[in-house]
């Protein structure tokens, strides 16, 4: 008995197994239908390019039924300029290596110019004070020489002057003598020994003086040569010391100068590459933080928009429907009026790009237009901001649904003239 009651008992559990399953997928097929019945899909249909030159967009809100649709583009967006900006950075880190490659191969080559050229202007220098010193010891030499060949001339010249007046001196004598011995034939014995007497005397003094005359004379020639001697060497010594000072500080003033123009070639180096490593650095962490905001600003908003189409019903998507398209229409006629105030400054290039943030009162009239995004040239920024004064009021803003009219009162033109003139 016990064995049927068990069989009886897992019959009925498999029927409710049975029957359990289908009921839920059936109220999971239901309600996936529902969901894509209120969910509007995104148009696989591709959209023609807009090309206008002011391009509006919201700042307070957005309408739920394109939400989704916005989540999956703006994902798309951030991960296509997520690519470019990495393909960018590869492009400038890799430019940025060639151009450090260029610039040590450029140094690397200015040193050895410079080295060849401080070689060669050294070998210039040696062999320059080489060839002043043979030249000065030439001339030495030479001067050496034509001082001695002077002083010998010289001295033959006196010794020949010391023969003729000795000469002259000896045949004076004789014709004193003869005249004093035909005086002495005429005179008494006793005077002719007195007269030669003194004129053995006379001669003796002659002779003496004549002597130490010569002997002074010689003696201030030997004086006179050895001062002129002294003051030849001194002059050719202090010339030789002035021209030695002189190179000596020509060569230490070039190599004052070679160093210093060296020391200020490297410091000017090492401060512009330290400059261009900080602005490197700067830059890159600006653009990482840059893209890290805008990734965690883009997934906040996919998760918000996300959560808000999760929450809402079919009623809300349809009423939003509805004011979305009163919204569509009031933003480009607040476009295509913009567009026609609009006075492009002349010499304006294609890629000048401006953004003006704009918020309307409650009748559409222009509270504040301020730029929010300069485009770096004052007239086209003015311009920008007079288009917006010019094309309002926008009394349009009334007919928009009560529900929609605040969150249409703000929001962004970009101006950007492109190719149309």
């Amino acid at each position: 008995m016990a064995k049927p009651q068990r069989r009886k008992t897992l019959k009925r559990s498999a029927g409710r197994v049975g029957y359990g399953l289908p009921t839920v997928l059936a109220v999971a097929l239901h309600l996936g239908i529902l969901v894509i019945s209120v969910i509007k899909w995104p148009s696989s249909e591709p959209e023609a390019p807009n090309n206008a030159i002011v391009q509006a967009t919201l700042i307070s809100t957005e309408t739920r039924t394109d939400q989704a649709q916005q989540a999956a583009e703006a994902r798309t967006r951030a991960a296509e300029r997520q690519a470019q900006e990495e393909a960018e950075r590869q492009a400038q880190e890799e430019a940025e290596r060639q151009a450090r490659e260029a610039a040590e191969q450029q140094a690397a080559e200015e040193a050895e110019r410079q080295a060849a050229e401080q070689q060669a202007q050294q070998e210039a220098e040696q062999q320059a004070r080489e060839e002043a010193a043979e030249q000065a010891q030439a001339e030495a030499e030479r001067r050496a020489a034509e001082a001695e060949a002077a002083a010998q001339r010289k001295a033959e010249e006196e010794a020949e002057r010391e023969a003729a007046r000795q000469q002259a001196e000896q045949e004076r004598q004789a014709e004193a003598e003869r005249r004093r011995q035909e005086e002495a034939a005429r005179q008494q014995e006793a005077e002719r020994q007195a007269r030669e007497e003194a004129e053995q005397k006379a001669r003796e003094e002659a002779e003496q003086q004549a002597r130490e005359e010569a002997e002074r004379k010689a003696q201030e020639e030997a004086e006179r040569q050895a001062r002129e001697a002294a003051e030849q060497k001194a002059r050719e010594e202090a010339e030789q010391q002035a021209r030695e000072e002189a190179e000596r500080k020509a060569q230490e003033e070039a190599e004052r100068q070679a160093r210093e123009e060296a020391e200020q070639k490297a410091r000017e180096e090492a401060e512009r590459q330290a400059r261009q490593e900080a602005e490197r650095k700067a830059q890159e962490e600006a653009e990482r933080q840059a893209r890290e905001a805008a990734e965690q600003k883009a997934r906040e908003e996919a998760e918000r928009q996300l959560q808000r189409i999760i929450e809402g019903d079919s009623s809300a998507v349809s009423n939003a429907e509805q004011g979305n398209e009163a919204a569509n229409g009031f933003i480009q006629l607040v476009r295509r009026a913009v567009e026609q105030a609009w006075v492009i400054p002349p010499n304006v290039g294609d890629g000048t790009t401006a953004e003006v943030q704009v918020r309307l009162g409650p009748s559409g009239e222009v509270f504040a237009a301020t730029v929010t995004r300069s485009s770096g040239n004052a007239a086209f920024d003015n311009s920008a901001i007079q288009a917006v004064e010019s094309a309002a009021p926008f009394t349009e803003l009334r007919d928009l649904p009560s529900g929609v009219q605040r969150d249409y009162r703000q929001f962004n033109l970009r101006f950007r003239p492109g190719d149309i003139r």
